[in-house]
C-alpha cells in the first residue's frame, strides 16, 4: 500500500476511538497503521505483505501491552462496593427453616436456598433478613 494511505487509515482510526465510547481497542490499531505509513514513507517497511504483516503484529503488541496501562489511567472508575448485593435485603421464608436448618426463602422474585443463622426458627410466611450470600444459599435471621 502507498504510505499516505496508511497514515490516512491511522488518523480515521484514532479519530474513531475518540468519537467512540469504546474501551481503547481500535487506538491500537491506528498506531500502528501510524507507525506503518511511517516505516513505508521512509522505504523501511518492505513489500506489502510485509506491511500488513507490520501492522498486525505490531497493534496486537500494542493492545496487549498498553492497553491495562491507559485503562488505568483513564478508563472509567468503579466504586469498590459490590453493585448489586442481596445482604441486608429481607426475604419471604417458604417453608419452615429450623435453627441453623436449610430450607426456602423468597426474594426478587425467586426462590432461595437459605440457611437459619438465627437463634431460632423462623416459620413460613415470616420476614427475614439476609445476612450472608455463600454461593446460591442465604444465610437468613428471622425478623
Amino acid at each position: 500500500m502507498i504510505w499516505w494511505i496508511w497514515l490516512l487509515a491511522g488518523l480515521i482510526l484514532v479519530l474513531l476511538e475518540l468519537l467512540t465510547p469504546g474501551g481503547f481497542y481500535i487506538l491500537f490499531f491506528g498506531i500502528g497503521a501510524l507507525v506503518v505509513g511511517a516505516l513505508a514513507g521512509f522505504r523501511l517497511a518492505g513489500p506489502p505483505w510485509m506491511e500488513w504483516l507490520l501492522f498486525s503484529v505490531l497493534s496486537l503488541l500494542a493492545l496487549a501491552l498498553l492497553r491495562g496501562p491507559l485503562l488505568a489511567r483513564w478508563g472509567a472508575r468503579v466504586e469498590e462496593r459490590e453493585v448489586d448485593s442481596l445482604v441486608g435485603e429481607t426475604a419471604l421464608a417458604l417453608e419452615d427453616i429450623a435453627v441453623d436448618g436449610v430450607g426456602k426463602v423468597e426474594l426478587r422474585g425467586a426462590a432461595w436456598n437459605a440457611r437459619n443463622a438465627g437463634e431460632g426458627p423462623v416459620n413460613r410466611g415470616q420476614r427475614c433478613r439476609v445476612e450472608q450470600v455463600e454461593g446460591l444459599t442465604l444465610r437468613v435471621r428471622g425478623q
